[in-house]
């Protein structure tokens, strides 16, 4: 087996282990999972950045430029798909009572 076949074998299985682990997380884990995501999200973010500024020629700060706007959009996803999980956690405030009738009113 060559290495292009080989990590070809890695890829798809680790795709294959993901789908299994994140189809099988409970409905009440899925926000600090996300929150998870969006940190390692982060961490690629700083990661193109370095990659952007690194100066080692035009190809690179381009690629460095497109890695930068991808993992901006992921964060800022993340944190609005997050933000809207956690709303619907929230408990509506309680409405006040209608205060009782008047004596002798119907």
């Amino acid at each position: 087996m060559n290495l292009t076949q080989m990590q070809l074998y890695v890829f798809v299985l680790a795709g294959f282990v993901g789908f299994l682990v994140i189809t099988r997380v409970p409905p009440l884990l899925h926000t600090p999972l996300m929150s998870a995501t969006n940190a390692i999200s982060a961490i690629s973010l700083v990661g193109s950045l370095v990659a952007a500024g690194s100066n080692q020629g035009t190809v690179s700060t381009v690629l460095g430029f497109i890695a930068v706007a991808a993992a901006t959009i992921n964060v800022v996803g993340g944190f609005i798909i997050t933000d809207r999980m956690l709303k619907m956690f929230r408990r509506e405030p309680a409405k006040p009572a209608a205060p009782p009738p008047a004596p002798g009113a119907k």
